[in-house]
């Protein structure tokens, strides 16, 4: 399992860098590991420097919670979460587990907000159900009064999955609704029925992993 923008995945080849192929980004991370200039970089993959200094910014703090070890503070956690680190990611940096970066989280209050995403670019106050986890705000768009449902969906479409997997989430989704329960959909899958806006009362666009799910 891959675990983000990970530099142990790949040696560094400087061959393997001047080739665009689905795997030289983790090449990628551990030539910056590796303490490559972003130069360097620049003249051997042609990316933007722009794009490889955000990618730095990601393995410096990974090098950071690599030193710190198993006592990670409330910032540097919440840095970390806000840098887009999973939990798993966290703890392959710091030799722990992902449930015991998630339980460190909770104890320190470092939980993910919601938000609505805004579909009428700022014209109005949105209203729409479209909604997603975030560390970097202070304050949820939305209340929980509890008593809902949640429909894990089928996330991404890849080969050999077809439209009637996400046909049984939408199944599930009006079987809820003719029981009277308030449903919350959890997909990442757009332009398909289960994300479609009247489908369920909430629906959040996030990946299925366990920590997501969880966090909702």
């Amino acid at each position: 399992t891959v675990t983000g923008f990970d530099p142990y995945v790949k040696e560094v080849k400087d061959e393997k860098l001047s080739q665009a192929t689905d795997k030289r980004i983790f090449v990628l991370a551990a030539a910056i590991k590796a303490n490559y200039s972003i130069q360097k970089l620049h003249d051997m993959t042609k990316i933007d420097p722009w794009f490889l200094n955000k990618m730095k910014n990601i393995i410096d703090y990974l090098n950071v919670m690599e030193l710190q070890g198993n006592n990670l503070t409330h910032n540097q956690l919440l840095f970390a979460k806000k840098l887009g680190f999973s939990d798993r990611a966290i703890a392959a940096a710091i030799k722990s587990t992902d449930l015991v970066v998630r339980s460190q989280r909770e104890q320190l209050c470092v939980t993910p907000f919601v938000k609505q995403i805004d579909t009428v670019a700022g014209e109005w106050p949105a209203g729409t159900n479209y909604l997603y986890l975030t560390y970097n705000a202070n304050s949820h768009d939305i209340e929980f009064p509890g008593n809902f449902m949640i429909v894990v969906g089928s996330g991404v479409y890849r080969i050999g999955s077809s439209v009637e997997f996400d046909w049984c989430a939408v199944g599930c989704l009006r079987e809820l609704r003719n029981l009277g329960r308030q449903t919350i959909m959890i997909n990442y899958n757009p332009e398909t029925v289960s994300t479609d806006y009247d489908m369920s009362d909430r629906l959040y666009f996030e990946e299925i992993s366990f920590e997501i799910v969880m966090d909702i």
